[in-house]
């Protein structure tokens, strides 16, 4: 919403200047988003008269003109305005005067006349761009007045911006309403009183569809004169406003919609036959509309017509073929209350918009149809002159929006906003917005006026009490109440426990949208059937995520393209399955939604130093990284075939026996064709697992030594050596502490097919020392176990 400073004050005048005036609306919830003068600062410059006009003697396209600018004598001026001629009142900028730009005017010579002074143009003094000739003053303008005061130029331009609740400020009476009430200065409203019918002419009105206009008004004006010039002050305030000016009596509507806030239509009424119907559209009726635009309406689409055919698109936009014109004589003037339902999104659905269907759709006072085709008439009898005809209103009262009263808890009021009002302190600021209250002691009952849509809950109310209040006046207060420290548990891990866990590890997080590219879920996931977004934010963002490794691909694509070629990054974040993928059902019906933990390690396994030689990242690496993110729980590994990991490095892991995720090299294929470089490794697990965590437990340190022996086991090459450990583990007595795979060998004296696994196994008691009969009963108990269970036996 864009209006001019003086034409506001001309409604509330208070004691403030322009920047507290912005301040003060800014906190009411009228934001001023800009506050322009209307004119650049100049000095100097009057209203000149052009008493003679001669052709300059020593240049064709130069005038030598005698100026009388106020002065008690002739100035005589050298001007190049093609216009410049006598009886003209135009801007005279004397000697000494300073035009925008830092342009002082001074006595000079030009082509040897001497000139005391310069006439303007709107451009010279940044009006406009306009600087075809000099800037034409009216007629009655007074010789020798500062151009700035006849002009109005000493002005401000407010551009406001609304929210979607206060229609009611898309007016100038709405926002002097507003100021008042915020500043207690008495409103000065427009002027408004009924104009007599002087004929007999009218117009029946008839609603097909009162649901959508329940009130609408229309009067005709006979003998109009369209080609009547609007005055200056009206065009001044129009193009203050955003809008420029058309013709007087297009000009008139525009301005009752902005002093108002009722938007008006003018017919030309020669064009109109028999009655105006307010109706849905006939099957393929199409209106060519003002912008020249032809349009086949939608069936909810509200028309305003005659008997004939469509006159316009109700509270949008009039039609081209009744539309007014300079020979229009005789027009009917419509003022209509539209339901915001009606007109809401039908004129985006055209692609345009216009500040009928602004207001309309956020709502228009029910009310104020007839006081503003009343406004209208008064301008038009004064500027284009005619003869009005009666006022024809058609209403359907049980269409119209219904105005109820509010309960207001007083208690309610303190408690939401921290401060302390009594009742009848709340009862006056409301007051002040022209609402309707009753003090009932226990609760206050408040009817809102027609022209506050906004005000429908108690909440509303609350939060107009501190707006009128004053969001400055409520104190700003920490807030205070007990604390209790809430138990924690170390059986439990945080995801911070996580991220800081796997930063010590080397590895960088990242954030990435949940919105993937279908191919690189068909690539990186095996699924050709992702979930689609209905409305995605990008043509490569359109199915969810099934997994949080496409996302680390990316990132590690856009490392690769900045010459990056070490990265580490690590993801937690949710991944969206249909439910019969996972078969389980988590928060959104027909959905599964688990949180997992990703990560990504692609380059270099160390940094570039000089203490150790340089080596590709491999699986093992990233193995024992997500080891020690669960130790001192154990994991196992189980070879895994994955479309999208490298066959043969690729493994599922598993957490006391169950499946948890997988880990792996991306595949050769999917590496090749996203220019991948060295093959990364990945992994992605259910983050649920890696935050359950062991209690840690005590246990009794011996003092005992320790003894130790290696047990090399030959085992065909088809026996995991992790099957090998399992069976170890089963058969150890208490003694044993640990056993550690340290040596796997093939080759010379080991038979083909075979392979040789060398374990240390180191025993101990708590109380005693170990005898030699005791350590070889357990590892024989233990060779005894693998031979059975794995075929194994002992290398010699």
């Amino acid at each position: 919403m864009q209006f001019s400073e003086n034409w506001l004050r001309t409604f509330v005048n208070p004691p403030l200047n322009t920047e507290s005036l912005g301040h003060l609306m800014t906190m009411s919830g009228l934001e001023v988003e800009e506050a322009r003068p209307v004119a650049p600062p100049f000095s100097g410059v009057v209203v000149g008269h052009i008493i003679e006009a001669e052709k300059h003697p020593n240049a064709d396209k130069l005038k030598l003109c005698k100026v009388d600018a106020g002065t008690g004598e002739l100035l005589q001026i050298v001007c190049g305005a093609p216009n410049a001629a006598i009886g003209m009142k135009v801007p005279c900028a004397k000697v000494g005067a300073a035009l925008p730009g830092g342009f002082a005017i001074k006595a000079a010579k030009l082509r040897g006349v001497e000139s005391f002074g310069m006439l303007c143009s709107a451009r010279e003094l940044g009006l406009s761009d306009d600087h075809g000739g000099l800037l034409v003053l009216g007629k009655d303008a007074p010789v020798g007045m500062d151009v700035r005061e006849w002009l109005n130029l000493d002005d401000i331009s407010f551009t406001i911006k609304l929210t979607p609740n206060r229609a009611d400020c898309l007016s100038l009476t709405g926002i002097a309403r507003e100021v008042a009430t915020l500043t207690g200065v008495p409103l000065t409203p427009a002027p408004l009183s009924l104009v007599p019918p002087t004929s007999d002419a009218r117009r029946a009105i008839v609603l097909d569809a009162p649901h959508a206009c329940p009130r609408y008004c229309g009067r005709i004006i006979s003998g109009v004169n369209a080609k009547a010039p609007t005055p200056g002050w009206m065009k001044d305030r129009l193009e203050r406003s955003g809008l420029r000016s058309i013709s007087a009596l297009v000009d008139i509507t525009n301005y009752v919609m902005l002093e108002l806030g009722q938007p008006l239509h003018a017919f030309d009424n020669a064009h109109l036959s028999g009655a105006i119907h307010v109706r849905f559209p006939r099957p393929d009726e199409e209106l060519r509309l003002l912008n020249e635009q032809t349009v086949k309406p939608a069936a909810d689409t509200l028309l305003i017509a005659d008997d004939a055919c469509a006159l316009a698109l109700a509270g949008i936009m009039g039609g081209a073929e009744s539309g007014i014109t300079l020979e229009t004589t005789e027009l009917f003037l419509e003022s209509a209350f539209f339901a915001p339902d009606a007109i809401t999104g039908r004129a985006r659905a055209y692609g345009f918009t216009s500040d009928a269907s602004h207001r309309y759709e956020r709502g228009v006072d029910f009310q104020l149809q007839r006081p503003a085709i009343e406004r209208a008439t008064q301008l038009i009898l004064d500027i284009c002159g005619g003869t009005p005809g009666p006022v024809e209103e058609a209403r359907a009262d049980e269409h119209l929006p219904r105005r109820e009263e509010i309960a207001l808890r007083p208690e309610r009021v303190c408690k939401v906003l921290g401060i302390q009002l009594d009742s009848l302190a709340m009862k006056e600021l409301l007051m002040r917005e022209s609402l309707q209250v009753r003090d009932l002691m226990a609760e206050l009952r408040v009817l809102p006026p027609a022209f506050r849509f906004d005000l429908e809950t108690e909440e509303d109310l609350i939060e107009e009490i501190a707006r009128l209040y004053g969001y400055d006046n409520i104190p700003s207060l920490a807030p205070q109440g007990k604390l209790n420290m809430l138990a924690s548990t170390e059986s439990v891990r945080t995801d911070w426990d996580i991220r800081h866990q796997m930063a010590e590890r080397g590895f960088q997080e990242v954030v990435n949208f949940s919105f993937v590219d279908a191919a690189w879920e068909r690539d990186f996931c095996a699924n050709t059937s992702p979930i689609k977004l209905a409305n995605p934010i990008a043509a490569q963002m359109e199915a969810m995520r099934s997994s949080l490794i496409p996302g680390l691909v990316a990132n590690l694509l856009t490392n690769r393209k900045r010459q990056q070629n070490r990265v580490r990054v690590f993801e937690l974040g949710r991944c969206f399955l249909r439910q019969e993928q996972n078969g389980a059902n988590e928060e959104v019906p027909g959905f599964y939604q688990p949180r997992r933990l990703a990560a990504l390690a692609a380059g270099t396994a160390l940094p570039e130093q000089w203490g150790e030689t340089a080596r590709a990242v491999d699986f093992f690496d990233l193995k024992g990284d997500i080891e020690a993110l669960f130790a001192p729980r154990t994991l196992t590994f189980a070879p895994v075939s994955n479309p999208s990991l490298h066959p043969g490095r690729a493994a599922t892991v598993f957490l006391d026996g169950k499946d948890i995720g997988l880990i792996g090299e991306i595949h050769p294929v999917w590496v090749q064709r996203y220019e991948l470089g060295t093959a990364p490794v990945v992994f992605e697990i259910d983050l649920n697992a890696a935050l359950s965590a062991l209690r840690p437990a005590s246990g009794e340190i011996s003092r005992m030594p320790t003894a130790q022996r290696d047990l090399a086991l030959v085992v065909p090459v088809s026996v995991p050596a992790v099957q090998v450990l399992n069976a170890l583990h089963e058969a150890a007595p208490a003694i044993v502490r640990e056993i550690v795979l340290f040596d796997v060998y093939q080759g010379k004296g080991i038979e083909p097919g075979c392979k040789s696994l060398a374990f240390r196994i180191s025993m101990q008691d708590t109380h005693r020392t170990l005898e030699d009969a005791e350590v070889d009963g357990a590892i024989s108990g233990l060779l005894t176990h693998v031979e059975r269970t794995v075929g194994g036996r002992l290398r010699v």
